[in-house]
């Protein structure tokens, strides 16, 4: 079998096993396909950390691993999606659903350990619940970040650049409660928690600030029961994201100082800053890095972007870990139906991956 054909089949396998966050058989079963690929090259079963009740599979890497590799199972997409959109390779093209964020990434993740010199120095950390925050997950990862001092994210590159900074995120849900009646005998007893959310859609995003690359998104939003009562209860979720602490920081105080358009009805508001910012300086070691090694293998440059979405790498970067992001392959479509990765660009990051983890390796132990 061709290194092609191997990586193809690895990656069919991955993304036939739906995953789900919170579905514990997905999440196993995948974690027992990637055990079956790392275990033989590491020389260790990985570990399995259960965090309130989501296992995360970890391998150290020893007692001070050299570099950490992080990715994650989870997929937005729910179970049953594939047998709608099952995996598909047409020309260069894979697509189905996880394809590019971010089972490819771990596909590479496993081909570029088998090549490198000292793959028993690298800890890698697959987490299970990336699609909804790492809740569970980020003392984890800042823990292991914070052990191994260099992290390298298997997370889609961007048009093949690799990410050197993200924006900060920061998560929110409105619980709105107003009083019910019925819609057609007397409305006028009620208070409409529905009108108030619909206040609230309209006036978060005056929070954002353009020039700044802040942005306040509501983006869930649930009201009522039956169309003949006003509703009692509304909820309302809200994304926010920001370059800066500063600036997360400012529409937090914001947040948690909203008050109702509406007489009486209340506003509770929960949540707070999600993910910090990942900021450029911790990654330009690495990223100067990555640029030594394509160039050796006689790759194009590596170019690099800043990214407004946000990762683990964020929790990294706050911990003082050298963190560059992006290092899985090229494609598009991320939480769409049109999801695609290339398989060529997964075997350009195989070697472009392989060849930083031995440049890292010879550095720390120079």
């Amino acid at each position: 079998m061709t290194r092609r054909d191997r990586e193809t089949e690895r990656l069919a396998e991955l993304v036939t096993i739906e995953t789900p966050t919170g579905d514990a058989e997905g999440i196993a079963a995948a974690q027992g396909l990637v055990r079956s690929w790392l275990e033989p090259v590491l020389g260790e079963k990985g570990v399995i950390e259960t965090v309130d009740g989501i296992p995360h599979l970890l391998w150290p890497g020893g007692d001070a691993p050299s570099v950490l590799l992080i990715g994650h199972l989870d997929t937005v997409f729910p179970a049953g999606t594939i047998a709608e959109r099952p995996f598909r390779l047409e020309g260069d093209r894979a697509t189905g659903p996880g394809v590019f964020d971010m089972k490819a990434g771990i596909v590479i993740m496993a081909a570029a350990l088998e090549k490198v010199a000292r793959p028993r120095e690298i800890a890698v950390l697959l987490t299970s619940d990336e699609e909804v925050g790492s809740t569970t997950s980020r003392a984890l990862i800042e823990r292991e970040a914070a052990r191994a001092g260099t992290v390298l994210v298997l997370e889609p590159s961007l048009d093949g650049a690799l990410k050197i900074a993200r924006r900060g995120g920061s998560i929110y849900r409105l619980a709105i409660t107003g009083r019910a009646a019925h819609a057609g005998l007397e409305p006028w007893k009620g208070r409409s928690a529905l009108a108030e959310l619909a206040h609230q859609v309209l006036a978060l995003p005056q929070l954002a600030d353009d020039e700044r690359g802040t942005t306040v998104s509501p983006t869930v939003a649930q009201a009522g029961t039956v169309t003949n009562v006003i509703p009692e209860h509304a909820e309302l979720r809200v994304d926010v994201r920001a370059w800066t602490l500063d600036e997360l920081e400012r529409v937090d105080e914001r947040m948690h100082s909203l008050g109702a358009h509406t007489d009486d009805v209340s506003v509770e508001v929960f949540g707070g800053i999600n993910r910090p910012p990942m900021e450029e300086s911790v990654s330009a070691e690495l990223l100067a890095c990555a640029r030594r090694v394509a160039d050796a293998l006689g790759h194009p440059e590596v170019e690099a972007v800043s990214a407004g979405g946000a990762s683990d790498g964020n929790f990294t970067a706050a911990v003082g870990a050298r963190t560059l992001d992006g290092l899985g392959p090229r494609g598009a479509g991320a939480h769409a139906d049109h999801e695609w990765v290339s398989i060529a660009s997964m075997h350009e990051r195989v070697d472009l991956l392989a060849g930083m983890l031995d440049d890292l390796v010879g550095v720390r132990e120079g």
